[in-house]
Parts: structure tokens; sequence; C-alpha cells
């Protein structure tokens, strides 16, 4: 669902972030044995900033977990080999670390027995991929005593706050729909790189999107309105891509 976000920031709320400090880098475990949602969550909260590491059960969950360190773990309940309450109550017995659990099991038994094993949240499927984003964001926020400094990009004239959802073009607020600016901060990450229409469903309106994939094209043309700049492009025949910025 859309909503509207009316914008009264100023650009310096972002503070005087440095390039190698627009994000700063979380280690998140994914723990998934569906290989489409393993590789579209992947490629979403890599595009998000965050460095990855897939487990495909639980056993393999395990041996990552405890070869490595995570700030996070998002976990399936339905795994192979050890189910997803078993590998929670076995991480918790080592560790604190924040679990965001994420499964087709939407039952209240269920969820009351995630929260018994203190996991941070519960996500059920199907989901939407900004959501289950700034669910996360809110986790290591809390875990962190919600000290983090504003995350934002900056492309051009234009800065986005990421945690406030945010845009300012040239010092003027953007009037965006929480889907544009998710939207305008896909391209704009990646400048150069081309999206095509399906990609851009999938990390925005979520992988069981099956509505008309035009709805991308309305909303890049709402965004080029707004923006009143030539920073989207379109690559004929493949998709959408942020202007490469001038060296």
């Amino acid at each position: 669902m859309l909503f509207k976000n009316f914008f009264t920031i100023n650009p310096q709320s972002c503070g005087t972030l440095s390039e190698s400090e627009v994000f700063q880098v979380k280690k998140l475990l994914i723990i998934e044995d569906e290989p489409d949602i393993q590789e579209l969550l992947e490629a979403y909260l890599r595009d998000a900033g965050y460095e990855t590491a897939l487990a495909g059960d639980g056993a393999q969950a395990l041996e990552k977990f405890q070869k490595d360190s995570f700030d996070l773990v998002l976990l399936d309940i339905m795994l192979p080999k050890m189910d997803g309450f078993r590998v929670c109550e076995l991480i918790r017995r080592e560790s604190k670390v924040p679990i965001l659990m994420l499964t087709a099991l939407d039952g209240e038994k269920e969820q009351l027995r995630g929260f018994q094993l203190e996991i941070d949240d519960y996500v059920t499927k199907p989901f939407s991929m900004p959501v289950l984003l700034q669910k996360i964001r809110a986790v290591l926020r809390r875990t962190a005593g919600g000290a983090e400094e504003n995350r934002c990009i900056h492309y051009q004239e234009l800065t986005l706050n990421l945690d406030g959802m945010e845009a300012v073009l040239a010092g003027r607020p953007l009037d965006l729909t929480a889907k544009e600016f998710e939207l305008l901060q896909a391209l704009v990450s990646s400048p150069g790189r081309v999206f095509t229409r399906e990609v851009l469903l999938a990390k925005l309106w979520g992988y069981d999107f099956f509505g008309d994939e035009r709805v991308v094209d309305s909303h890049i043309k709402n965004l080029r309105r707004k923006l009143g700049v030539d920073y989207i492009e379109t690559v004929r025949g493949a998709g959408y891509r942020a202007a490469k910025e001038n060296p």
C-alpha cells in the first residue's frame, strides 16, 4: 500500500558521512531453504548495503554461525535437518544476536513459541521486501541502543535519508510516496546499473506480486516529474538506470 510522506527536512540531518560511511556494514546470516527466496533476499539486502551469508538447512546454519560473527539472523522455521525453532534455541544458548523469524507459519502458536525463544521479530510469508528491510533496520537500531547516525545516499544534487525516508534535491524537499522513494533509492544506489522491470517488481513489490509490470513505468513517470531533472534513463528493451555521475 502506498502512502504519502511530506518532507520538511534539512539535508544536514544526514550528517557529513564520507563515501565509505554511507552504509555502516552489518553482516546478516540468511537461513532459508528455498533457493528463489534465498537469492532474492541476498540480492536485495546486498543492494541495501549489508554483507550476507547463506545457509540452506539447520545444520549448515549452526556451522556457519559458530565459525563467523553476525549482526542479525534471518531464520526460516521449516528447514531440512533441523527446524528453525531448534536452531534458535541453540543459538540462544551462546548468543544474544538479533533473530528475525521469516516463515510461512502464521499461527499464534508458532509466533508465541518464537518469542518464548527470545526472537526479536516475526515476519510471515509472503512478505514485502521494503517492509522487511525496515524491520531489519529497526531491530539493529534497537539492539545498538538507538545511537546509529542517519544513513544517507548522495547522488549529484540529491540526498536520500534512508532511515527517515526523506529526499531533498538541491535544497528542495521532495513529496514522494513510499514506493517512489524506494524506487529512487534502488536506482541511485547503483548508478549505471540497468534494472529490468521484473527485478524492480521483485525488489519493491515483493516476490509474490502478480499485477501489471507497467506499474513500474507509472512510478518512473511520476518520479521524473517530481525530480524535474534527467536523473533516470530508459534503456530501450532492458529497463531503467540512474545516469552515471561525472567523475
